[in-house]
């Protein structure tokens, strides 16, 4: 089982697009993706210094620009990425990248939502003096409830002993005075308190643009940020892109999720090590890769030759398949048989995993052609659980 996954701001470091461009055509791809970003991803990537591109409006655009055009690389022709992926995931703004990987949305809706992203964080950052630090080490409940004592988010929950906390900084000042026990409080270089409440504004704008996107369901296993569970329709992938922005990163529910998928190996793109880092630490006896210039391609080739399998996402304009999101037990609704037909956005049956029980959605509707697991049956994340036929009109998304 082979997982892709794609960092997010603060991976970013002078000049680490530089080595790309001497490949053949990844110059043309950026300029027409710096065209729609409106901002110079070649330039960022290669000469502008690191005060430069820790601002969130460049970093935004320029990781997420990054990642579509290496991924080019990786996967030549997406078909045979789709084939391959067992699963794709992202790290905040790296969820961007990720979604378009999986073909919810297209390189230019991609760029041009994180634009708007980093703009609109940007701005919410500007209102109040806000920022983040790392916390290492420690328990993560005593860290949690330290930091809410503070008035703190715990904004990004990495796993492996990391947890990032939010706020202002007098709350983030007074924090480091008086923090966890047998823990390390590390200020981090960020602009402000991303994730948090102070991102209102932020996700107010991106909802708006939300509302004219045209979006597809993905063709591989996306795992969300927000609950570590795989999504497989376009429209909540994006309603959760927005929501994200103000709502804690649960990168440690991600891995949760990876491992129940049974991963055997991850490959991150560039800019990558931070998330191969928490992978080793947290799923050890995975194999993993950090592709950061081209020399690392044959490597990576290898690894999704030996890695990569068919998934059970795919699947024909004649029907649709309703997921399980997470690991746990099927049970349908008892009108769940085969010639039923499904309202939109009607429950099919619910899936109880080891953190919760979650309601399956037919978000279009449908007539029910098969259902492929029966009540009581454990069913792991990404599995199709029930192939309807569409109803006319509910194509329209």
């Amino acid at each position: 089982m082979l997982v892709v996954v794609c960092p997010g701001q603060g991976s970013q470091t002078p000049g680490f697009l530089r080595p790309w461009l001497e490949l053949p055509e990844v110059a043309a791809r950026l300029k027409w993706l710096s065209a729609v970003a409106e901002i110079d991803l070649i330039e960022h990537g290669t000469n502008s210094d690191a005060d430069t591109i820790r601002d969130t409006a460049i970093a935004q655009p320029l990781l997420v620009g990054a990642g579509l055009v290496t991924l080019l690389e990786l996967f030549p022709h997406p078909a045979d990425a789709f084939r391959r992926i067992g699963a794709g995931a992202g790290h905040s703004v790296g969820e961007i990248t990720a979604a378009a990987a999986g073909g919810v949305l297209t390189a230019e809706q991609a760029m041009v939502f994180v634009r708007e992203r980093g703009r609109a964080m940007a701005a919410a950052s500007a209102r109040t003096p806000t920022g983040m630090s790392a916390v290492l080490g420690g328990d993560a409940d005593e860290v949690v409830a330290k930091a809410e004592l503070h008035g703190l988010t715990a904004a990004n929950r990495n796993g492996a002993g990391q947890i990032v906390v939010a706020g202002t900084l007098e709350q983030l000042a007074a924090f480091a005075a008086d923090p966890p026990e047998k823990a390390r409080v590390r200020e981090l270089q960020v602009a402000g308190a991303f994730h948090t409440q102070h991102m209102e504004s932020a996700v107010s704008v991106l909802g708006g643009y939300a509302r004219a996107i045209s979006v597809h369901d993905p063709r591989s296993r996306l795992i969300s940020n927000t609950d570590g569970t795989v999504v497989h329709d376009g429209r909540n992938v994006l309603r959760r892109l927005v929501t994200q922005v103000a709502n804690p990163v649960r990168w440690d529910l991600c891995m949760a999720t990876m491992e129940d998928l049974g991963v055997t190996a991850v490959i991150e793109i560039p800019p990558a090590g931070v998330l191969t880092g928490l992978i080793k630490r947290a799923l050890p006896g995975v194999e993993t890769l950090a592709v950061n210039t081209p020399d690392d391609l044959p490597a990576a080739w290898d690894i999704i030759a030996r890695h990569g399998r068919a998934n059970q996402m795919e699947s024909t304009p004649t029907w649709r398949m309703l997921v399980s999101p997470s690991k746990g037990a099927f049970t349908p609704e008892p009108h769940l048989i085969a010639g039923a037909e499904l309202a939109p956005g009607s429950v099919a049956g619910t899936v109880t995993s080891r953190r919760e029980t979650t309601k399956i959605l037919a978000p279009h509707g449908g007539v029910v052609v098969e259902v492929l697991a029966q009540a009581g049956d454990p069913v792991a994340p990404g599995q199709p659980l029930v192939r309807l036929h569409p109803v006319p009109g509910s194509e329209d998304m």
